[in-house]
């Protein structure tokens, strides 16, 4: 039960290359595992968590392999695979729609980069939607069965993801922000862009140009008001700046493949 404690440290930890980041695939809501670079980011960032003295008490997760893996592999690292676990799909990427599982360039290449750059980063534009009948609905999905149909995504902007993320801050992060000391959250690029937007209050175009590189842990000091008093990345800065400006190649959906990507 929360202890009246004042809040104290948030980390966000986005999940590094997943399988499908290396096949150049849109991932979305498809659950596909890391891949050997992802393995070692997320054992990293749990190393650079450690020697910055941090010490989660409890970990958020999405349901998606690839974010649990992240944050089982970094707790590890820490030797605090044993705190307890909180999982939700509100935690979830972004879901791409009818493009999730289409090659990157090849969808550029269909439809134009210009409008694949829409898609990807804009913030209240959907990618075309899933049919109800498509096996990569979620309505098909058992980890999503107990959830009202309407609460389940065909396709989604970034807005979208914001709207379906701030719920689960309120009512499952911040009630652990009060009663624990370090709190971890390993998540998605626009799940984790949508938490920041709220804490930082920033503007919708803001959000948009928002590059979180993959496997570097986003470490927060809150205030009373769960507003930061500070934010820093822990890590190399020249590493750190190098996933971010591969995060932001990605826009134009025509990023090398290899590269992490949602």
């Amino acid at each position: 039960m929360p202890t009246g404690r004042a809040p104290g440290v948030l980390v966000l930890l986005r999940h590094g290359q997943s399988t499908w980041n290396l096949e150049n695939l849109f991932t979305g809501w498809h659950d596909v595992p890391l891949s050997e670079v992802g393995v070692t980011e997320a054992k990293e960032a749990g190393r650079l968590m450690a020697e910055a003295g941090l010490a989660p008490e409890v970990v958020h997760t999405s349901v998606l392999v690839r974010a649990i893996q992240t944050a089982d592999l970094a707790l590890a690292e820490m030797s605090r695979t044993w705190i307890p676990v909180r999982r939700s799909w509100r935690l979830n990427e972004r879901h791409y729609g009818a493009l999730q599982g289409l090659d990157k360039q090849q969808t550029a290449k269909k439809y134009g980069a210009d409008q694949v750059k829409v898609w990807r980063r804009s913030y209240d534009v959907r990618p075309p939607d899933l049919e109800l009948s498509d096996e990569r609905h979620p309505s098909h999905d058992p980890r999503y069965a107990g959830l009202p149909p309407e609460l389940l995504p065909s396709a989604e902007c970034l807005k979208d993801v914001v709207d379906r993320m701030l719920p689960y801050w309120f009512d499952g992060i911040v009630p652990d922000l009060h009663a624990h000391g370090c709190v971890l959250v390993s998540a998605h690029g626009n799940s984790l862009r949508a938490l920041v937007k709220h804490l930082e209050g920033l503007t919708d175009q803001q959000v948009v140009d928002l590059d979180i590189p993959t496997g570097v842990p986003r470490v927060y000091e809150l205030d009373s008001a769960f507003r930061p008093k500070s934010t820093r990345y822990l890590g190399d800065p020249a590493e750190i700046e190098r996933r971010a400006a591969a995060v932001k190649a990605q826009a134009g959906g025509s990023e090398p493949r290899g590269e992490s990507a949602p």
